[in-house]
């Protein structure tokens, strides 16, 4: 249920930096199986957070909605 709640985020593609809409979320590293342990971030005051296991930096933008990355498909839906 946690997933429909906090929004889960990848970085697949390797890239240096990811823009999220959210300051509360999950990273989970590449797509499984090749994931990380799923951890959860939170930015607090800052616009800028980096994960402990794949060093990607997230990026906030207040332009975005909770559940939407830049690039797009970032944005990690487990199946049901």
């Amino acid at each position: 249920m946690a997933d429909r709640i906090i929004p889960h985020f990848h970085n697949t593609a390797g890239l240096e930096a990811i823009k999220v809409g959210a300051k509360e979320f999950m990273c989970v590293g590449a797509l499984p199986p090749f994931d990380h342990p799923h951890i959860f971030i939170d930015m607090g005051g800052e616009n800028e957070a980096i994960c402990s296991y794949c060093s990607t930096v997230y990026r906030y933008d207040p332009t975005l909605g909770p559940r939407e990355t830049v690039p797009a498909d970032s944005l990690y839906s487990p199946a049901d």
